[in-house]
């Protein structure tokens, strides 16, 4: 499991668009401050700090490794509960389908392959989307643990999570809204009603909030075909 971590974590980093942010993120889902992370690789205290906000360029392959090796460290130092929260096991029967994909997609790409309705037009469809995961909203919303919740993001969260199932879109909005790691995009599956809270939510965090109405088999059939 560390090693299947460290590929994901050092994969996503690298792909992302904005390295700092993607290292922030990682750094906050383990619980480190940057003082720490930085005094464990021997870096000077600024190091981290400049990596995150963009006043240093993006690092290359070695120091993100190196950023990503001591995330871990630090988290089996403690007991390696990062780790453990990671460790994917079986899929949670709340998800119907989940893969990633062979390259990556633009935002604008994805919708317009699911024929989809940009429920939060502030939002631009500029992201990038290496895989997904189709989630039944009502079983997440009653089975779905803390612990759980991880599993939706498969190998990257550079992802669309598509929630059937919905009603009015509040519950899935707000466990985001309170996690640290955030998709690319949310589908809803032919939704009853958004409530507007969902959409205040999706605006803020600006992620791009998409309407599907397609069949879950037809999501699922041209989804498959970018694995």
């Amino acid at each position: 499991m560390r090693d299947q971590l460290r590929e994901k974590i050092a994969g996503e980093i690298t792909l992302s668009a904005d390295a700092g942010k993607t290292i922030r993120k990682w750094r906050e889902e383990f619980g480190i401050s940057q003082q720490e992370l930085a005094r464990h690789l021997g870096f000077s205290p600024s190091v981290i700090s400049d990596y995150e906000s963009g006043r240093r360029k993006s690092p290359g392959i070695t120091i993100v490794r190196r950023i990503v090796d001591g995330l871990i460290e630090l988290d089996e130092r403690t007991g390696g509960e990062v780790l453990k929260r990671y460790d994917m096991g079986e899929k949670h029967d709340c998800i119907i389908s989940i893969n990633e994909f062979c390259t990556s997609l633009s935002g604008e790409e994805f919708v317009d392959m699911m024929e989809g309705e940009n429920l939060t037009p502030r939002v631009p469809l500029d992201c990038h989307i290496h895989g997904y995961t189709i989630i039944d909203s009502i079983k997440a919303i009653t089975a779905l643990s803390s612990f759980d919740y991880l599993k939706i993001y498969g190998w990257s969260s550079e992802r669309a999570l598509i929630f059937t199932g919905v009603k009015f879109g509040r519950s899935p909005m707000i466990a985001i809204r309170a996690h640290p790691l955030k998709p690319s995009m949310v589908c809803y599956h032919r939704p009853e009603h958004v409530d507007d809270l969902a959409l205040k939510l999706a605006t803020l965090e600006k992620i791009p909030l998409i309407k599907i109405g397609l069949p879950v088999g037809t999501i699922v059939d041209r989804l498959k075909k970018l694995i």
